[in-house]
């Protein structure tokens, strides 16, 4: 298939895929693209959001429809590495065998990531990376394609560990949730406490979503876009030569070259789902708000003035 029929193909699926979902998840289309546009890039996303939004289901709905391996793993205070990675236990022939953790799989959901220790955040960011995991010496490769959601509850910060900045820049999109309407929380209420149990059938499978990632890497990008994304970036970083007036004043810390890299990917994806051979500029703007957002930090000023972190993302277009 040439490379113009299968970006063709990629926009017929990302519908039927998006018409699937929408079977089970009311609303949330901008965090259900976002999800997509992070698994057709290849990258991991942090979702925010109080609890009780269906984060759990959709990403359960969006493994289903994917035709993908998902497990769930909740993060608390007393959670071990081995207990997510799996660990070595001596068998009827007292040989030492490997028994995998819940971490080997297609999609998991790491729910509220900031709740536990940083030994097992890092035992998790390690796989994010290298798509390995490393037990006892020997090295375990994950099947691909690995993607993690991780959770995050903006509410509760006691007794939590936040990510450090250098495991949040791993995270290729942050995803705010937020509450649904009025109207779509009449339609969840009525789903879901009624009798029928709707259904979702997989669209596609590992192999598929292999090759689209691949498709994505060959996307060819105009030099002005690329140097517009890494211009952006560059203006986020406050005391440099391009930094923006707003970014001196506003921010204290700015992105770092990991979110040129992502803008541009995620832009080559927000194309190609729909229906574009190269991206643009305004694919980088598409997707620029939800890669930066976590990779800017804000300084006292801009928290006494209510600013926010994506209106200060915006004035840099």
């Amino acid at each position: 298939m040439s490379d113009v029929a299968a970006i063709k193909n990629l926009v017929q699926k990302h519908g039927l895929l998006k018409t699937e979902i929408s079977k089970i998840i009311v609303g949330q289309e901008k965090v259900i693209d976002e999800i997509l546009l992070s698994i057709f890039s290849s990258g991991h996303a942090l979702l925010i959001g109080v609890p009780g939004l269906a984060k759990t289901l959709m990403v359960n709905t969006i493994a289903t429809t994917l035709g993908l391996d998902f497990k769930r793993i909740q993060f608390t205070p007393d959670l071990m590495p081995s207990d997510i990675l799996g660990s070595e236990i001596l068998d009827e022939s007292r040989q030492f065998k490997f028994i995998k953790g819940p971490i080997f799989s297609n999609i998991i959901l790491a729910d509220e990531i900031n709740r536990t220790p940083p030994k097992t955040q890092a035992a998790l960011l390690e796989a994010m990376q290298e798509r390995v995991v490393t037990v006892a010496g020997q090295r375990y490769p994950l099947s691909l394609p690995y993607f993690v959601l991780a959770t995050q509850n903006p509410i509760e910060q006691e007794g939590t560990y936040p990510l450090p900045e250098a495991q949040l820049d791993r995270f290729m999109f942050s995803i705010n949730l937020d509450y649904p309407s009025f109207q779509e929380e009449v339609d969840v209420v009525k789903a879901t406490t009624s009798d029928s149990k709707p259904t979702v059938s997989a669209l596609l499978n590992a192999a598929q979503i292999i090759e689209f990632q691949q498709l994505v890497r060959r996307i060819p990008v105009a030099d002005n876009v690329i140097e517009y994304a890494v211009n952006l970036v560059s203006k986020t970083r406050p005391k440099t030569e391009k930094a923006a007036q707003i970014v001196n004043d506003y921010i204290d810390w700015g992105a770092g070259p990991r979110a040129s890299q992502n803008l541009i990917l995620g832009a080559k994806t927000h194309a190609a789902v729909n229906g574009k051979f190269s991206p643009d500029i305004e694919d980088v703007q598409a997707v620029a708000t939800g890669i930066l957002r976590h990779r800017m930090i804000k300084n006292y000023k801009a928290e006494a003035e209510g600013l926010t972190i994506e209106s200060i993302i915006k004035d840099l277009f």
